[in-house]
């Protein structure tokens, strides 16, 4: 499977929107009067709680419902998404998935999971990012050669076994064939990126948008985007080791996904689908969420689909 040609196809925006289109006004939507659940499975300030409160009032605007916030914190969103799997057949809840996490969580068969991610019925991804390789501030190392050439061991502030922080660590260690030490229960990105201004910790992996707040603090020093946007930096990959890392690159593509409950009302999904594409593909929108750092990248749910089932069946259990 060639899985660079699907990260290639992240750029254009496959809206097959000619299939169904949003109501003609709120009056005439089949929610107006009712009340949307978005849940969140995450406590608030996060990048879910603000993605969900910056998109919540233009789904109310367009479908003509009250769109309510609902937060629903527990294991690293994995509670919410459980019970979210079994919602009810109303058409009245959504969520964002953290798509990179959620997959992960499912290959590995992670104690706890009880989802399929090919089930939900998808609305669009909201936006993704390429991660980013950081260390201290004071590292002797200006480079990606420079790691590699070292051949000293580098410790890693990750929190838990899937975490973006800890897999994206371990897969990029394992591509490149670094030697390294994967330090988990630190509190998320902020934490680890603490440890890692102080000394404590060596590295970092977090995404682009969190690499940037870091490195303009002045709390550490970006060396390397993991993906092929930079290829030039790994000139000397094998076949092994490129495949790992467009695969990862993959598995980030995923980004913040919008679903709606499984079971679902196939009619009240094309509403929720034309709704989701007017929305994110508003330049308003779009700029509003700019100023608020809170970016879109919209790609449309028949490519999001697809993107989630190539991460998925890209691996053997092995």
């Amino acid at each position: 499977m060639n899985l660079i040609k699907t990260v290639a196809a992240l750029g254009g925006l496959a809206m097959a929107t000619a299939a169904f289109s949003a109501p003609a006004s709120a009056a005439d939507s089949p929610y107006k009067g009712k009340t949307i659940r978005f849940i969140v499975g995450f406590g608030a300030g996060g990048g879910d709680d603000a993605y969900s409160r910056l998109l919540a009032p233009h789904f109310s605007k367009i479908l003509g419902a009250s769109v309510v916030v609902e937060n629903q914190p527990g294991a690293g969103g994995m509670v919410a998404l459980n019970k979210f799997n079994i919602g009810p057949p109303t058409g009245l809840q959504m969520t964002i998935v953290n798509g990179t996490g959620a997959s992960l969580q499912q290959l590995l068969a992670l104690k706890g999971a009880r989802y399929d991610l090919t089930k939900f019925q998808y609305l669009g991804t909201i936006d993704y990012s390429r991660w980013n390789f950081l260390v201290s501030p004071k590292s002797p190392y200006n480079s990606l050669a420079d790691v590699m050439k070292s051949g000293k061991m580098l410790s890693w502030g990750g929190s838990g076994k899937v975490s973006g922080l800890s897999d994206g660590a371990a897969m990029a260690c394992h591509a490149l064939k670094l030697s390294c030490k994967i330090v988990t229960g630190y509190k998320g990105s902020r934490a680890a990126a603490l440890a890692v201004a102080q000394g404590e910790m060596d590295a970092l992996y977090v995404s682009e948008t969190s690499a940037y707040k870091y490195v303009k603090g002045k709390n550490a020093k970006a060396i390397a985007t993991m993906s092929r946007k930079r290829s030039t930096l790994f000139p000397n990959l094998t076949k092994d080791q490129q495949w790992w890392i467009d695969y990862r690159s993959t598995v980030e593509s995923l980004g913040r996904i919008l679903v709606a409950p499984p079971s679902t009302p196939k009619h009240l999904v094309k509403i929720l689908r034309a709704a989701t594409v007017k929305i994110l593909t508003d330049p308003k929108i779009i700029a509003q969420g700019n100023k608020r750092r809170r970016y879109i990248k919209f790609i449309s749910a028949d490519q999001t689909i697809k993107n989630v089932n190539t991460v998925l069946s890209a691996v053997t259990p092995a």
